[in-house]
């Protein structure tokens, strides 16, 4: 099989969050493997039942199964996030199966996490099964080549956006503030992009503070930095989006003691998944995020009203704008041309697209060799795209600090002398 694949068995598994476009991926793959006279099997619920060695949740794909599904969300597959690296008797369970079932090439579709599993089947099966991972994450934080995005991210953007500008006129209509917060566990790709287009006053990721750690004293800071600045101005509403993953900014053991306190037990619990990442979804991250600023504004003398809001599971299971119902047709086909090539013998990959061409991408140049884990592409603070998204925002700047005219009409907004505010809140722009 490593230089033959024609009349054989392909598999097909998704893994990790729904994506908008899993179901394109899945109908490419086995439209363009049958008419190359392969057979497909489309496993269930990903590594999940694989690493359990049981070998019968799965189904022969046709044509007609897969027919239309491309514009349709979800998975016809379901999906999981079971990670069979994770012990030896997994991975030779998955092996097991595999064999058993005369699967001679491997179609994963998943983050990094799923593409880190896959990365494993071609090496420890001596290369007998062939294996393309097709990239997927609302995230947009892999490492393809120049931006190239991951599928799903852009009709996540495109819906969430809507969303962002309905949540925005409410707060205008009701002189309040919302706190959203976006899915992004690594990177601040998707809140960025939500936040820009659809112009939210104020947008936090955890590249803008470079690597390290956040508390959040800080975070509270520079959002009511954000509110004063807006009062100065005569407004008494916006709409802050904060990634998730400023989460995994905050040093663990701060974030802890604040779940587990009397005051913040209420806001969950810090427990990590099969892939050692903390569960965001286990944290009510706005939530606590609203409770802290309420407080903290009242000892400065103001009350206000906040509402948050969780946004990304309303949009992973969407069905996909026509971006990406072609680019996960392009996925598909390139990851059956993959495997049927001379490349496919020789290593697996991650399928990318560069310039109209397909582009596979070995494992072997998409592992981080320090972590063990796939690369992370994260949002370029240096680069003038984000300089844009920073010159739209409503934060304070150094220039509110060096302007007595600007000082002043900050402070006493919350009746400070200036040099009291700027003792205050300075050091959020640097002081």
């Amino acid at each position: 099989m490593a230089n033959d694949v024609s009349n054989g068995r392909l598999a097909v598994l998704v893994g990790g969050g729904p994506a908008p476009g899993i179901n394109g991926v899945i109908s490419a793959v086995t439209i363009e493997a049958i008419n190359n006279g392969l057979e497909v099997i489309g496993f269930r619920d990903g590594f999940k039942w694989l690493s359990q060695g049981i070998g019968d949740r799965h189904k022969i794909l046709h044509i007609d199964d897969v027919s239309g599904v491309h514009l349709r969300g979800g998975s016809i597959l379901g999906t999981s996030r079971t990670n069979p690296t994770k012990s030896e008797a997994q991975m030779n369970n998955v092996l097991k199966v595999l064999n058993e079932l005369g699967i001679g090439a491997l179609v994963t579709i998943g983050g990094d996490d799923t593409a880190y599993s896959a990365s494993h089947v071609y090496p420890r099966c001596g290369g007998r099964i062939r294996v393309a991972h097709v990239p997927k994450t609302i995230d947009n934080d892999l490492t393809l080549p120049g931006s190239a995005p991951t599928f799903g991210f852009e009709t996540a953007r495109h819906l969430g956006v809507y969303i962002v500008r309905n949540l925005a006129e409410d707060a205008k209509t009701t002189s309040r503030w919302y706190l959203v917060v976006s899915m992004g566990r690594a990177a601040g790709h998707l809140a960025l992009g939500l936040g820009k287009a659809a112009a939210a006053t104020l947008t936090i990721i955890p590249e803008e503070f470079r690597g390290r750690q956040v508390n959040f004293d800080e975070l509270c800071d520079i959002i009511i930095g954000s509110i004063l600045k807006r009062r100065a101005n005569g407004s008494q509403y916006g709409v802050v989006v904060l990634a998730e993953g400023l989460i995994e900014a905050i040093d663990e053991q701060t974030l802890t003691d604040a779940v587990n306190s009397g005051q913040l037990g209420r806001y969950g619990r810090v427990m990590r998944d099969d892939h050692g990442h903390l569960r965001l979804g286990e944290i009510e991250f706005g939530r606590m995020i609203k409770d802290l600023l309420t407080d903290r504004l009242k000892q400065i003398g103001l009350e206000m009203s906040f509402v948050d809001k969780d946004l990304g599971y309303e949009l992973r299971s969407a069905d996909p704008i026509p971006f990406d119902a072609e680019y996960t047709r392009d996925l598909g086909y390139g990851a059956v041309k993959f495997i049927r090539s001379d490349l496919a013998g020789k290593t697996g990959a991650v399928i990318s697209y560069a310039e109209g061409r397909m582009k596979p991408l070995p494992f072997d140049e998409m592992i981080d060799p320090k972590t063990g884990r796939m690369r992370v592409r994260r949002v370029n603070v240096d680069g003038e795209t984000y300089e844009c998204a920073r010159r739209y925002m409503i934060r304070l700047e150094r220039a509110d600090f060096e302007e007595m005219k600007r000082l002043t009409r900050l402070s006493s907004t919350i009746n400070m002398k200036p040099e009291e505010f700027r003792a205050r809140f300075g050091y959020v722009v640097g002081l």
